[in-house]
């Protein structure tokens, strides 16, 4: 609990005002970077389950709940940074060009990550794998189609 409420504070300006439309970025270069964190911050708790799931790691069913809870808090705050005019970065054309799919995609992955979450909470290994592999495709996808190589 002590992690998700670390990560809040340190995004707390950012969550305050996430509810506004991706205008609120004065430079397409805020939009970018306001992406890029929340990923960064994703990846790191996907890549110590990663760990666990691979035998890396030990399991501890806390700390795999701790970095769920954390990839699922996150998972919907990007999405708003890849407005019009907000071109760049690691993002392909693709994102804009076929936003349809773009977004189906981040829904895809916002569920598979919420599914996660819970399959961490239950505390059954099992699950958690399975789990882990659905929303670790549908990263794959998303950067298979969507993102710079």
């Amino acid at each position: 609990m002590k992690l998700k409420h670390l990560v809040l504070a340190t995004l707390a300006p950012t969550l305050l005002v996430s509810g506004i439309a991706y205008a609120q970025f004065k430079k397409p270069e805020d939009a970018i970077k306001y992406r890029q964190s929340a990923f960064t911050v994703m990846a790191n708790s996907f890549g110590k389950i990663a760990a666990v799931v691979k035998g890396e790691a030990p399991f501890n069913k806390d700390e795999v709940a701790k970095n769920a809870d954390v990839v699922a808090t996150i998972s919907s705050l990007p999405w708003q940074a890849f407005g019009p005019g907000t071109e760049g970065g690691n993002a392909l054309p693709a994102v804009w060009s076929d936003n349809a799919k773009f977004k189906a995609a981040s829904e895809k992955m916002q569920l598979a990550v919420a599914n996660l979450n819970t399959a961490a909470l239950s505390g059954d290994q099992d699950a958690i794998k399975k789990a882990f592999g659905a929303a670790g495709a549908t990263c794959k996808g998303c950067h298979d189609d969507f993102k710079k190589k």
